[in-house]
């Protein structure tokens, strides 16, 4: 694993908008940053991190499976009580997952660490998938690397085959997000395009227009019923928003399924440390409530086990607490992990982020940061598999 430069292409901004990936820049400051790319060998993704992800998710499974017949765990992942036997249906009918992404330390000088899974909304993916390729794809062309170049990145194809999986007779899917957060509604834009060209019929719904009919269905502004939809709305809001009574008796087939609800929670990490300890691809970690984090000694990371793009995660070194971005979450507690940052590149810290799509790992991000803890800012760079 190496950190490598390049000469970004003059045209890449318009290149982005071309293809609908229109928030490339944040703040003023580029997202998408090809200046930088990371290098990997054939050996490193195939001996670390692909069965890394893979193993992690059996894991995963495994606990879900535990957790939904278990009412003190559902309560210790502040599941709502109304609504666990709707979760735990979920699994036992074996709703199908689309997709979801592992966050993974990796240094290639050891095994990857789990630092956390995005398991319900995972973002990222529409840059993965289409702008790397495309950028691999037009370096290739162009000579710049060498033809044996590749990446580890089938995101796209297997993205369409497991729609075409999940929906084999095609069919009506309502496609739901946030209409004004310009990321969520691109994202979603990208999983529409695909679900069409397996013969899906998308139709997009804003979160705040879904409104309940007479006989208890959730409907669109133009009073179609929601009876198949993907949702790029997390499971712990929408478990606690005021039509969540509605979501036991209006028959939806949400994708992501309610279990992912267990999840997308950082509490399945010291569950997934408690029933495996040591596992190369685990890191130590607690509930904070827990005596057992003393363990961890003065260094460590706190998270809530509900937040988003690093928001309220403390890093604590010989006991001193680093800064953090408030965004009001923890109020439903808060796990400790060992502490390991990022391996630094150049004063840059990369993660990452492992694309499973059903139970196979097909691809991968890296976003990098100034900071070890990955936030709203940092930034998506390309990867390569580097020719041997």
């Amino acid at each position: 694993m190496r950190r490598i430069t390049f000469e970004p292409r003059t045209d890449w901004r318009e290149k982005a908008d071309a293809i609908g990936f229109v928030y490339h820049d944040t703040d003023g400051a580029p997202y998408w940053d090809e200046a930088t790319a990371y290098g990997f060998t054939l050996a490193e993704i195939e001996n670390d991190i692909e069965p890394a992800a893979e193993a992690v998710h059996q894991l995963c499974l495994q606990l879900v499976d535990e957790v939904v017949r278990n009412d003190a765990l559902m309560d210790r992942l502040a599941i709502p009580e109304p609504y666990r036997a709707f979760v735990a249906e979920s699994w036992r009918s074996r709703q199908p997952s689309l997709y979801g992404r592992f966050d993974f330390f990796y240094d290639g000088r050891g095994p990857a660490k789990l630092y956390e899974y995005n398991a319900d909304t995972p973002t990222s993916v529409f840059e993965c998938a289409t702008f790397q390729w495309l950028w691999l794809e037009e370096l290739l062309a162009s000579g710049t690397l060498s033809a044996e170049t590749d990446q580890f990145n089938s995101l796209f194809d297997a993205l369409r085959g497991r729609f075409a999986t999940l929906f084999p007779t095609g069919g009506f899917v309502h496609f739901a997000a946030d209409a004004d957060a310009i990321e969520d509604r691109q994202t979603v834009r990208f999983f529409e395009d695909i679900a069409s060209q397996v013969g899906i019929e998308p139709k997009f719904v804003a979160m705040r227009d879904i409104g309940v009919n007479a006989t208890g269905h959730f409907v669109d502004a133009d009073g179609f019923e929601l009876r198949a939809a993907f949702k790029l709305y997390p499971w712990e809001h929408m478990l606690r928003e005021p039509y969540a009574p509605h979501l036991l008796t209006a028959g939806v087939r949400w994708i992501e399924p309610a279990w992912k609800a267990i999840l997308s929670n950082k509490g399945i990490l010291p569950l997934l440390w408690e029933r495996h300890p040591g596992h190369p691809n685990l890191l130590p970690a607690f509930f904070a409530d827990d005596p057992a984090a003393n363990t961890l000694g003065p260094s460590y990371v706190r998270k809530p086990i509900f937040s988003r793009e690093g928001a309220n995660i403390v890093t604590v070194r010989d006991g001193i607490a680093g800064a953090t971005v408030d965004q009001g979450y923890g109020g439903e507690g808060h796990v400790c992990q060992a502490l390991l940052p990022p391996p630094e590149f150049a004063g840059k810290y990369p993660v990452l982020g492992v694309w499973m799509v059903g139970d196979a790992a097909v691809g991968m991000g890296v976003r990098e940061d100034v900071d070890p803890i990955t936030r709203n800012l940092a930034r998506f760079v390309p990867h390569i598999i580097e020719a041997q």
